[in-house]
């Protein structure tokens, strides 16, 4: 077993706590096992304890940490997630993809997976995709065929990405979207929940609605 930490202590890393649970639970000897050993927060005091494990302390702590050890960062906004993994200088820490056992990959030899990526259960993804690092596939998320995915992307539960995509980085898609074949979506783009895209977003925009629109938010 490898010594692993979460970065943030909220609802989320909690949800991550079980989901590396799970994954010991449901390894084969030749698969990663990760022994959890508590959390990094900036914002919750070092001792500060939850149900699977303690603060460890925050940016600081991680910094100097002696030891290897594998990271996740649980957090739901990309602006932050970047921010924070931007921020990490120990040459310690490792940035490992954990990924739900139950993942359907339905050519897993034509899948390329960067580092720090997140795939939580009953996710799909189709043959010929492409992504980047730190994007979080929250659950039931379908990612299309010949989709190519840059950095720091998050997908709620239940987004449905169609074939032929690219996407760029710090994109937020809201539970239950849908972006329709052979668009493209640059970066810092916001898609609400139960929203379809239909034609390509402008970077750093928000869009609700089907077919989804542009809004001041």
């Amino acid at each position: 077993m490898k010594d692993i930490a979460i970065y943030g202590a909220g609802g989320f890393g909690r949800e991550i706590a079980c989901l590396i649970k799970h994954i010991n639970q449901h390894a084969d000897a030749s698969q990663q096992r990760w022994r959890l050993i508590g959390f990094f927060d900036d914002g919750k005091a070092k001792g500060t304890r939850n149900e699977y494990g303690e603060v460890l302390g925050g940016m600081d702590e991680l910094n100097q940490w002696d030891t290897p050890i594998d990271v996740v960062i649980a957090i739901g906004s990309p602006q932050s997630v970047k921010n924070i993994a931007e921020r990490v200088t120990n040459p310690n820490v490792s940035w490992p993809n954990i990924i739900a056992p139950d993942t359907f990959f339905l050519d897993p030899d034509n899948i390329e997976m960067g580092h720090g990526n997140i795939v939580c259960p009953r996710c799909f993804f189709s043959c010929h995709v492409r992504m980047g690092n730190f994007n979080f596939f929250n659950g039931y998320v379908t990612v299309g065929h010949d989709d190519v995915i840059g950095n720091y992307n998050c997908m709620m539960p239940a987004v449905r990405l169609s074939g032929e995509l690219t996407i760029g980085d710090n994109n937020f898609f809201g539970v239950a979207s849908v972006v329709l074949q052979q668009h493209k979506i640059g970066h810092n783009v916001t898609i609400g929940a139960n929203s379809v895209v239909i034609r390509n977003p402008k970077d750093g925009c928000t869009y609700v609605g089907n077919p989804a629109k542009k809004i001041e938010y």
